[in-house]
């Protein structure tokens, strides 16, 4: 597998750390983020391989790469735009 070339803006590790508790802490990093950010999140749960990529497409924001280095893997998430509510119209 190729090395991933993303720059992240913010690094959540979570090594040590079983699903979904990895999901959630992503969700919450996240939401402190801009959107178009880049979040790097490092876990050694292999059920992270199937779960974060699963929550990316259900959350809209863009899973950008992926790589095990070991037994421990990363993840480079961007977050996804966020739209403003819409405004009454008059």
């Amino acid at each position: 597998m190729e090395p991933v070339t993303v720059r992240a803006d913010a690094t959540l590790d979570c090594v040590g750390l079983l699903c979904p508790v990895p999901i959630y802490l992503t969700a919450q990093r996240l939401m402190a983020l801009t959107s178009g950010a880049v979040l790097q999140v490092v876990n050694d749960d292999p059920a992270i391989v199937e779960d974060l990529p699963a929550w990316c497409r259900k959350t809209s924001h863009e899973l950008l790469g992926q790589e095990q280095q070991g037994p421990v893997y990363r993840f480079w998430v961007r977050k996804a735009q966020e739209t403003s509510p819409a405004s009454p119209s008059g």
